[in-house]
């Protein structure tokens, strides 16, 4: 029921439209620390990940010791089931007193939340730390797979797709998306990709159209805008071409990227992929992952986006929700979180604009053993439009979930 309800929210989406949000009205910042103590938010994120898991944790740890703020993870295995539940409750009249505070968002959801008018503001200029945010050199702060965020979201971290491969089974992995169909074939059952909706899966199918398409400038656009069948009609191809080599011959999926870890973890295939260059150094410092596991992009690059955190349109504990979208965009928790020991996802700070202890606190950050330097991340290649991706979703769904 709930991506139904999604899919209905993206009706504007499809279509490219936009709506105008009201501003949030003025109140000095320290009014609203005392407003928000005592307060209890609700932070609808995925909670398929420990590390990410003990990361909200520890911030939950600190807003309370700082703000009096208790900060409850309410863990989601989509982010739709969040977005459907903000949906009913608008259709059902509930316009103060959500049940959602805080939400973990980017792509189709936003897209969706912002077409609806389902977000509160616009705030993130409010915030004391969003100062520190690099949004000329990491314009993405500002734009999520091509949609404006117009202030409705706070950035919280920097992401790109990267593949895993254990060099001491297979030394030099395949680069393209030709060169892995070859490989898979050569290698039947030890190649795999999450089901989608997924978002690991779907990104995987957003990575290998934008790579066979005639012209992938066309995916900046809303799908509606294009020749569905025939821009995506070499990603069919290539998956149905790949289907008979893939683990359990392609008959059944893992559910995500933790549980397509666990299969290379276990030996079963060869291949893995994460939206986080660190997210292999972190897993190996975890024992989860072998200690000869790397990673790799594509010759031609891979998807690069942030993500972000909004605040429903109704939630219940807005100011309380807004502290916390504060806290998250601090030097400290940038930096903590950045720690591949802790999780290993990027920060969306300039660290030009830090003070100079807190570009040490950086600075002093392992990058990782597994973990691409900057320049091995290159070129990064753009979100498709959120429509994209609600399309592909569902014609993979069509044919093979079944």
């Amino acid at each position: 029921m709930w991506r139904a309800l999604v899919t209905i929210a993206c009706g504007l989406l499809l279509a490219g439209g936009a709506p105008s949000t009201a501003p949030v009205a003025a109140e000095p910042w320290d009014a609203m620390l005392v407003e928000a103590r005592g307060e209890t938010v609700y932070w609808n994120a995925w909670g398929g990940d420990d590390q990410i898991n003990q990361y909200i944790a520890w911030v939950a740890g600190q807003v309370r010791a700082r703000h009096g703020i208790e900060l409850v993870h309410v863990k989601l295995t989509d982010t739709a089931e969040a977005v459907a539940r903000v949906v009913a409750e608008k259709a059902a009249g509930r316009t103060r007193g959500g049940s959602v505070d805080l939400i973990w968002l980017n792509g189709e959801n936003f897209a969706a939340m912002k077409s609806q008018e389902l977000l509160f503001g616009p705030f993130v200029e409010r915030l004391p730390n969003f100062r520190y945010v690099d949004t000329t050199g990491k314009p993405t702060t500002l734009l999520d797979f091509t949609i404006p965020t117009d202030g409705l979201e706070a950035p919280w971290g920097m992401a790109q797709f990267v593949l895993l491969h254990d060099a001491a089974v297979l030394a030099q992995p395949p680069r393209s998306a030709p060169a892995l169909l070859d490989w898979a074939k050569a290698h039947p059952g030890r190649f795999t990709y999450p089901a989608p909706p997924d978002f690991i899966g779907s990104t995987f199918l957003k990575q290998v159209l934008i790579e066979l398409a005639p012209d992938p400038d066309v995916l900046q656009q809303p799908v509606a805008a294009a020749d569905f069948d025939a821009v995506t009609g070499p990603l069919w191809r290539w998956l149905d071409e790949v289907r008979p080599y893939l683990w359990r011959k392609g008959a059944s999926f893992p559910a995500s990227g933790p549980a397509l870890h666990q299969l290379l973890d276990d030996g079963e295939v060869d291949l893995s992929m994460a939206f986080n260059p660190a997210e292999a150094s972190a897993l190996i410092s975890a024992g989860r992952l072998p200690e000869s596991v790397r990673s790799f992009i594509l010759e031609a690059g891979t998807i690069g986006n942030t993500h972000f955190v909004a605040i429903p349109f109704n939630a219940a504990h807005q100011v309380g929700a807004l502290v916390v979208a504060d806290f998250l965009l601090s030097p400290e928790a940038q930096a903590h979180k950045q720690d591949p020991r802790v999780w290993g996802d990027g920060t969306v700070l300039d660290l030009a604009a830090l003070s100079a202890a807190e570009r040490a606190r950086f600075e002093a950050l392992p990058r990782g053993v597994a973990t691409l330097a900057p320049d091995e991340l290159v070129p990064v290649r753009p979100e498709p439009h959120p429509s994209w991706m609600v399309a592909i979703e569902a014609e993979w769904l069509r044919r093979f979930s079944s």
